[in-house]
């Protein structure tokens, strides 16, 4: 198939990206390569240095499916600058759907959030509970999920709303749980665990390459959204799980994030997919990397400091003057 990535460059996407060309199928990859570009070349492959933002360069002539991952990720770097993400997060992926209709492409997989139910007390959190983000990433994603499905009577469109996502990638992120606490007992011997009871989703990221691939391979599974996560832990018991495969120190500090939510993940495996890979492996993965000398920490691996790098907040505010 002829595929549209957007983030392929990213933390997920540069991993995706390579998986589908394994696969077989012709990429064509749209990012705006702020955190680099690691993808390596391919005679299926094209990479385009584009925003998002300027949707009718988009080349969607002959395109077969989109999946959708480009986004501004995570609550601090979307409060960093809110107009930019809603640029980006909301109306730039209704343009994106809206050209897809018109071009005549057949599915649409959106990147969500499991964040999207907010604070929820039940232990079994399913695709049914009512949305009450609580952030305004959140808000950016339950927005988008409503436009895009706004359009399943003319494309299949299947959103997916993962966990907190773990494990290595070339282009790498040391800002979540999972890979920021291995970092750290990796490099100083002693983790920080702020609060530590409240409990996150996880799924490796093998698996989460591997939810956009069953999807893709089984278009006509049923519109809607679905729940992308396995293993519901508590930031101390990820903490531990790294400890028993590095030793190091476990600080436990105060927190004011109250946020605490669990996923139901059961209509996901009702269509046949099945995790291969849990938090555990993710964390050997790092540690081996780290060991062969390839996992390293530079801007591009943290979000917020990245787009301070490159000055975004005064640059949405130049580009909405214009």
């Amino acid at each position: 198939m002829r595929l549209l990535v957007t983030g392929g460059c990213g933390y997920i996407g540069t991993v995706l990206t390579g998986q589908l060309l394994a696969d077989g199928h012709h990429v064509t990859v749209v990012d705006t390569q702020w955190f680099g570009n690691h993808l390596e070349e391919h005679p299926d492959l094209v990479v385009l240095e584009q925003d998002l933002r300027d949707s009718r360069a988009i080349p969607l002539d002959g395109i077969d499916a989109i999946l959708h991952l480009a986004n501004i990720a995570n609550d601090p770097a979307v409060e960093l600058n809110p107009e930019l993400s809603w640029e980006v997060n909301v109306l730039a992926g209704q343009q994106l759907a809206d050209l897809a209709v018109r071009y005549g492409v057949r599915q649409f997989i959106y990147a969500s959030s499991g964040s999207v139910y907010g604070v929820k007390q039940e232990d079994e959190v399913t695709e049914d509970l009512a949305l009450e983000p609580i952030s305004v990433y959140n808000k950016t994603k339950m927005v988008a999920e409503r436009v895009l499905l706004s359009y399943r009577d003319q494309m299949t469109v299947h959103c997916i709303r993962p966990a907190t996502v773990c494990g290595l990638s070339p282009r790498m992120r040391l800002d979540v749980t999972v890979n920021m606490l291995t970092y750290q007992a990796l490099t100083d011997g002693r983790m920080t665990v702020f609060g530590g009871r409240q409990t996150r989703p996880n799924i490796h990221i093998g698996d989460m390459v591997g939810v956009y691939q069953h999807f893709l391979a089984q278009p006509d599974l049923p519109t809607g959204c679905y729940n992308a996560g396995f293993e519901n832990l508590s930031i101390l018991e990820v903490a531990e799980l790294v400890q028993a495969e590095i030793p190091a120190e476990i600080a436990v500090t105060e927190s004011v994030d109250p946020r605490s939510y669990r996923q139901n993940s059961d209509k996901l495996l009702a269509t046949g997919f099945m995790p291969r890979h849990g938090v555990s492996d993710a964390i050997g993965d790092l540690a081996a990397a780290e060991r062969q000398g390839r996992l390293n920490d530079d801007e591009t691996c943290h979000t917020v400091r990245r787009m301070k790098q490159l000055g975004l907040a005064e640059q949405s505010r130049l580009a909405a003057t214009r």
